[in-house]
């Protein structure tokens, strides 16, 4: 056994009888590691440049052994982080995690089960399937008829449906030829709109249909999908005697919260017998709000949905779920492993989720949203989705009250676009350079963590800064005064530059 001078086990198991006993001093080390970083901090992230704390963090790495390397490189984490819990820190879809949401995935940390197989975790299988089952219902899914599984986030859940897709809507064809992989006049087509997520081009590289066949959909100004822009690229793609595989429609696009229509994709999905998934990783979070579950209405016809309860849930990543309206579609994903899930133990009653995931090792991410949901229930998770809706609507008054600031469109969920552009602002390409050089001023500063993205189309002028607002304790005072630093970074980079 490895022992200190002082006596510790440094060698000492989570798990078993005395698993808790080992990691309660170890525990405090972090705790204390973790507010002792946090303070030196100081603010939403460190302040210098990228290479600066790459050389401190290999001096640490380096230096840090033995029973004190646990709390020197907490330390170094802490101080090191872009703190979504800082109000300053609101770029990007990074929650802070609920501090009872954190400590259940503790226990699943300290207990390590698998979900491969029932006998690595016996209760955490059977907790999944309740949840999933709760989650089914959320979405407008009938339970007894949906399935689903917990995943790595919305790229696995994208897969995971054009997946699915895939092999529903080109079952049968199995000559492989070209290019593509199909016959002349069976060119797979997926429909995405231009604002989608990029992991949907992704997956259908993955998915041996080649970029390509994602066909993108025009959007409308607040990145809505267009659904007349969709009619005719459905149409457009029978006529050259295409396969409409899958419509992808966003609820909630990661720039500016945009929900497209979902309604009317259903509509044309099903006229087109075409799969219909739903990205709603971010808008997912509506469904817990009274006040914003209206804007998903719709989702409940999808064949496949994605969640992403790291985003407008509060959890520690990873926490994405995937769910199929109709089980029966997800045979293609059915897996047989006789050291997991041998089909005898399956008749006697031992139930395996292998069949249900692309990933064989797995933890129990659904063990924590259990507890949070259990805890505070959907109506305390909508007050938490709704203050952070509250805050994007104040964020977008603050805007229009700077008159150096430009506000792109209104708050749909909690995020929002605006650049700095100054009245006498002429040169739309000295704009963009500004909005983007202040945002890295602001972080080389260690001042604020805004994101930057680029709006549909081409040339200048497409530049915008976004905030993405996940902390519900947050204040409009303290979105205000982020927006204030905005401002003033802005002018000085403006000035520097003429």
């Amino acid at each position: 056994m490895n022992v200190d001078d002082d006596g510790p086990l440094l060698d000492a198991l989570s798990g078993g009888v005395g698993g808790p006993a080992a990691l309660g001093p170890l525990l405090a080390t972090v705790l204390d590691a973790l507010e002792t970083g946090a303070t030196r901090r100081g603010g939403p992230l460190p302040p210098g440049h990228p290479a600066d704390l790459a050389a401190r963090t290999a001096d640490t790495f380096t230096a840090a052994h033995g029973p004190d390397a646990l709390a020197r490189l907490t330390e170094l984490l802490a101080h090191g982080a872009a703190d979504p819990a800082d109000p300053y820190c609101a770029a990007h879809l990074h929650c802070p995690p609920l501090a009872v949401a954190t400590a259940a995935d503790l226990a699943v940390s300290a207990l390590n089960p698998s979900q491969d197989s029932w006998d690595q975790a016996p209760a955490a299988t059977a907790l999944e399937r309740a949840l999933l089952a709760e989650l089914a219902t959320l979405v407008g899914y009938d339970p007894a008829r949906a399935a689903g599984v917990l995943t790595s986030g919305g790229t696995e859940s994208n897969l995971m449906g054009l997946m699915l897709a895939r092999d529903q809507r080109l079952d049968g064809i199995v000559e492989l030829d070209g290019l593509l992989g199909l016959p002349a006049g069976t060119r797979p087509r997926i429909l995405a709109s231009r604002a989608a997520h990029f992991s949907v081009q992704r997956a259908a590289a993955l998915l041996g249909l080649g970029e390509r066949a994602v066909v993108p959909v025009d959007v409308d100004r607040d990145l809505r999908m267009d659904p007349a822009a969709l009619e005719r690229a459905l149409a457009e793609a029978v006529w050259a005697g295409d396969t409409p595989v899958a419509v992808v429609a966003t609820a909630g696009t990661t720039d500016t919260g945009a929900v497209d229509p979902l309604p009317a994709a259903a509509d044309l999905a099903a006229r087109y017998g075409a799969w219909l998934h739903v990205d709603a990783a971010y808008g997912g979070g509506a469904l817990l709000s009274e006040r914003l579950a209206p804007l998903l209405a719709g989702i409940e016809r999808a064949d496949s949905v994605a969640l992403d309860w790291h985003k407008l849930g509060w959890q520690p990543a990873a926490a994405g779920v995937f769910l199929v309206r109709r089980a029966e579609t997800y045979v293609s994903l059915a897996r047989r492993a006789a050291y997991l899930n041998p089909a005898d133990d399956e008749q006697a009653g031992y139930p395996s989720l292998l069949g249900l995931s692309l990933r064989t090792t797995r933890r129990p991410d659904a063990f924590k949203l259990a507890v949070t949901l259990r805890t505070l229930g959907r109506a305390g998770l909508g007050r938490l989705v709704d203050a952070c809706h509250d805050l994007a609507l104040a964020a977008a008054d603050a805007v229009r009250a700077e008159p150096d600031l430009e506000l792109h469109a209104e708050p749909v969920l909690t995020a929002l676009l605006f650049r700095y552009r100054p009245a006498d602002a002429r040169d739309e390409a000295a704009v963009d350079r500004v909005n983007a050089g202040l945002r890295r001023e602001l972080l080389r500063a260690g001042r604020a963590v805004v994101g930057r993205t680029e709006l549909p189309g081409e040339g200048p002028g497409r530049v915008r800064l976004k905030l993405t607002l996940l902390n519900p304790h947050t204040t409009p005072e303290e979105v205000a005064g982020l927006l204030g630093e905005v401002a003033r970074a802005g002018r000085e980079a403006w000035v520097a530059g003429r």
